[in-house]
């Protein structure tokens, strides 16, 4: 099977109708979401998550919030090698345009901090497989978490798929649990 043209056509008609939303919609449905979270994580500790760009699920006011309750924020820093660093009060656009903290980069080791990881997707299965953006940065960044730290994957409710609809390779990391304006699941291991 080819996977590469599979997922490239899920990622673009993804992309598409993500693109399609105006920004009260986005609001709308980012609301919610956030709330699930937060209604979610345990005592404050470090948490890794993305800082989110344009046509993505927010993550922005999240980081804000969990800063404010306490929480340790790691933001990746994109480049060819996984880096992380902790969330300062301002960010930088980085590669691609996507927001990064300005402080220095600690290694791809340091989500080995991390209680609790949220990763952005295009869409997640019920299986806990992950269609990403395609670079496989997050794969090979989430094997560096400590075991038993839960992942999340933030998206649409329209975007959660039964187990089993989604291409996945040998090197897809699977995700735990996924986050919707409606919901917020834990899968079954499998």
């Amino acid at each position: 099977m080819d996977f590469t043209h599979e997922k490239g056509a899920l990622r673009e008609t993804i992309t598409a109708r993500r693109r399609a939303l105006d920004e009260a919609d986005w609001r709308k449905l980012d609301t919610p979401r956030l709330e699930a979270l937060l209604g979610q994580l345990p005592d404050p500790g470090v948490i890794a998550i993305y800082a989110s760009r344009r046509h993505e699920p927010d993550t922005l006011a999240a980081i804000e919030e969990l800063r404010r309750r306490g929480w340790q924020v790691l933001l990746p820093k994109l480049s060819r090698e996984p880096d992380w660093a902790w969330a300062t009060d301002e960010l930088r656009p980085g590669w691609a345009g996507i927001p990064e903290p300005t402080g220095p980069g600690m290694g791809i080791e340091a989500l080995g901090q991390a209680d609790v990881v949220v990763v952005p997707c295009l869409a997640v299965s019920r299986d806990g497989s992950r269609l990403g953006m395609g670079g496989g940065w997050y794969d090979r960044t989430l094997p560096h978490r400590r075991d038993g730290v839960p992942v999340l994957a933030c998206v649409f409710d329209d975007e959660v798929r039964e187990a089993g609809a989604l291409p996945r390779e040998a090197h897809d990391v699977r995700v735990d649990g996924v986050i919707t304006p409606s919901t917020f699941r834990l899968f079954d291991a499998v």
